[in-house]
């Protein structure tokens, strides 16, 4: 499992980089639960990563800010499975999705104008509840 976390062609980071906090986990296990530190939290500093470029450090912190500590610490938790190893795995998968998310080139938008048919049918839609409000009007 020492292989880095591959995110795109040109973008692998080192586990290395990554830091693993255990702690107890709520929900399912009955007295299992209650003695085995089975949720994960992944910790990736984004700050001071040297895998990633400066355009990369800062898409990630503009998309992914609300997850990015004061400190620039990404976190991501993983508590589903019973097993510790189950839920390192599901984090590492989480991790690799968000970043693959946040350094995606969005589309640029061209602007275009409206058909001539929708602009006609929009019209016509007006004119008629111009005439509906109309015809509630009451008769003086």
């Amino acid at each position: 499992m020492d292989r880095p976390v591959i995110i795109h062609t040109r973008l692998s980071i080192p586990l290395q980089e990554i830091r693993f906090r255990f702690s107890r986990s709520g929900g399912p296990g009955g007295q299992h639960v209650n003695k085995t530190e089975t949720r994960v939290e992944l910790l990736f500093d984004v700050r001071s990563s040297p895998s990633l470029s400066d355009k990369q450090r800062e898409q990630i912190e503009n998309k992914l800010g609300s997850r990015i500590s004061a400190d620039g610490i990404l976190s991501v938790v993983a508590q589903g499975s019973r097993s510790q190893s189950r839920n390192r795995e599901i984090a590492l998968v989480r991790f690799r999705e968000l970043l693959q998310k946040a350094l995606q080139r969005t589309k640029k938008r061209i602007p275009t104008k409206p058909g001539k048919i929708s602009a006609e049918k929009r019209i016509q839609k007006k004119k008629r509840r111009g005439e509906i409000k109309k015809s509630r009007r009451s008769l003086r």
